[in-house]
């Protein structure tokens, strides 16, 4: 079976939708690099690197530094589906991402995108 199209495409081309989304709603890149960085544990300059290489989204993944434990409270549908139901677990990271960047652009607060239970 093909893999998924996501898989192979570029974070660097995913990024600046992601970014789109964001900022037409009031929010920042920073604000979507911080994102980013959260789930991903990559650090800035980590993420650019990503995106200067053009790591395809399985590979980003997959090489991510220290995915935070935080993201299994990551509940709610992206594309039809409830991100606590997929079961691969590459295209799961991708939409929890895409969850976050939804809840960014409408409006909700960093601490609660990041789960803080304080």
């Amino acid at each position: 079976m093909a893999k998924h199209q996501i898989y192979t495409m570029s974070v660097a081309r995913v990024y600046p939708c992601y970014v789109t989304k964001a900022e037409k709603k009031g929010r920042t890149k920073i604000e979507v690099d911080e994102v980013i960085r959260w789930l991903t544990g990559y650090s800035q300059e980590e993420v650019e690197v990503q995106l200067e290489k053009q790591t395809d989204m399985e590979t980003f993944f997959a090489e991510a530094p220290q995915l935070n434990p935080s993201r299994a409270l990551i509940k709610g549908v992206v594309c039809g589906v409830r991100v606590e139901d997929f079961e691969e677990s590459t295209m799961q990271e991708i939409r929890y991402l895409d969850k976050l960047i939804d809840e960014l652009a409408k409006g909700k607060v960093m601490e609660k995108i990041f789960r803080h239970t304080n």
